[in-house]
């Protein structure tokens, strides 16, 4: 791959730079890839990007840097911002008092997901000061492959909703913790005191500026149409500001923005709609999004010993989530069986989890390698596996519109009334 860059170099000049061709190349073969992968299968697009990311991160496309910096970098914050501003602006705080134990379930999924990789890691000989990190990891599901495969496989229902919630509030807690204990890897903490001041001044910093952006929008909806193509441009621009702001002030962009979508359903509780014309630049920064993380993700240092370790991190992070979702199901209004598809809907990992190895491997370099020795093939895998699982959950929990075999049968050629549907966009 460095030879054909080389190559090409040396006579293509473009006006914006080679990386720039390089990328919208990539981007229209992961827009392909995700389209054939969906109307072949029925599986999401996000497991087309995700393939088309892996096959030239594993020749060596030089594109974006590890750890994660410069435009690749705000262009992640910029995408899992969206998503998670989108996620919180569907979460009505007033569920969590009519309906505590659904608080209860996620605290406990997200508690018994960070113990029990820590304490496996552990038992696996991985250093301590990587072990913790790497938990935090795991702890993150993944808002935005579950979204992605809400909207293509046109979900709705109880199960889909707590899943989404689930996910929303597991990495709100991930961000939190995350970025306060990246400021604490090169100075260990000797009192309490120190080692919570991190976690407020993240904590406090994302707050502020969520603050202002809702209330900057709060503000725009009051005299303008929410359908209105110039209320898309200012929600973008706004987010786009706030996610280099939070950033510089040392907070959390992603964190910022989920916390501006939830205090803005407060703020404006009538229902409120995705402006459409949003989608658009919603799908391309998605699609940018993963394919940037499962490019970086597979030029990680693949090796036997790492594999082993890898693996059990996946699987003892199931059983944990499982578990954890089942301690709270008792009391939440769900059964059991809707219990298991929401802890299957909430095994993706993806950009959440990246940008926060991301964090630790600017903090450290040594310790930042051995995170990324095994953060990064488990995030390439649960991507994709994670995408997979979390479709069969929710084909499983019946709430997806379009059946699945139907699906099979129009991709195979056969007729059938949803191949407009399949055809578009969510």
């Amino acid at each position: 791959m460095n030879e054909l860059m080389s190559f090409w170099a040396q006579w293509l000049r473009p006006s914006a730079g080679l990386p720039t061709v390089q990328w919208s190349l990539l981007l229209a073969v992961a827009a392909v890839a995700g389209y054939v992968v969906q109307r072949k299968t029925g599986l999401p697009k996000v497991v087309g990007y995700t393939l088309v990311g892996t096959v030239v991160g594993l020749l060596g496309f030089s594109g974006v840097v590890w750890p994660l910096q410069g435009i690749g970098l705000f262009l992640l914050e910029l995408g899992i911002s969206l998503v998670l501003f989108e996620a919180g602006a569907r979460i009505p705080l007033r569920w969590f008092r009519h309906n505590p134990m659904v608080l209860v379930q996620s605290l406990a999924e997200s508690a018994f997901a960070y113990f029990a990789v820590y304490w496996a890691l552990i038992w696996l000989d991985v250093p301590a000061r990587a072990a913790g990190p790497l938990a935090l990891v795991a702890m993150a599901a993944s808002p935005a492959v579950l979204t992605r495969v809400v909207n293509d496989t046109r979900a709705a229902g109880p199960v889909t909703d707590r899943a989404i919630v689930l996910a929303t509030l597991s990495t709100l807690y991930a961000l939190t913790l995350g970025s306060a204990q990246a400021e604490l890897i090169n100075r260990p903490a000797a009192r309490f005191a120190d080692t919570i001041y991190p976690v407020m001044v993240v904590l406090g910093v994302s707050v502020i500026v969520g603050g202002v952006l809702a209330l900057a929008l709060r503000m725009a909806l009051r005299f303008m149409s929410p359908t209105s193509e110039n209320t898309s441009i200012l929600l973008l621009a706004l987010i786009a500001a706030a996610t280099t702001v939070a950033s510089f002030m040392g907070g959390s962009a992603p964190l910022a923005a989920l916390l501006a979508g939830m205090l803005l359903k407060q703020l404006n509780p009538r229902p409120w709609a995705w402006p459409r014309q949003l989608g658009t630049a919603s799908s391309l920064l998605t699609m940018l999004m993963f394919v940037l993380v499962s490019t970086v993700a597979a030029q990680a240092d693949w090796s036997g010993p790492v594999a082993g370790v890898v693996l059990a991190l996946i699987a003892v992070r199931l059983v944990a989530k499982a578990l954890g979702v089942a301690v709270g199901n008792v009391g939440s209004g769900a059964s059991w069986r809707q219990a298991l598809w929401v802890s299957c809907a909430m095994t993706p990992m993806s950009a959440i989890a990246l940008l926060i190895a991301s964090q630790f491997a600017l903090a450290s370099a040594s310790t930042g390698q051995l995170i990324a020795r095994v953060a990064l093939p488990a995030i390439l895998l649960m991507e994709v596996l994670g995408a997979v699982i979390a479709t069969v959950a929710i084909y499983r929990a019946g709430e997806s519109s379009k059946p699945w075999a139907a699906l099979t049968r129009t991709g195979s050629g056969g007729a059938s009334p949803s191949t407009g549907d399949n055809a578009r966009e969510s």
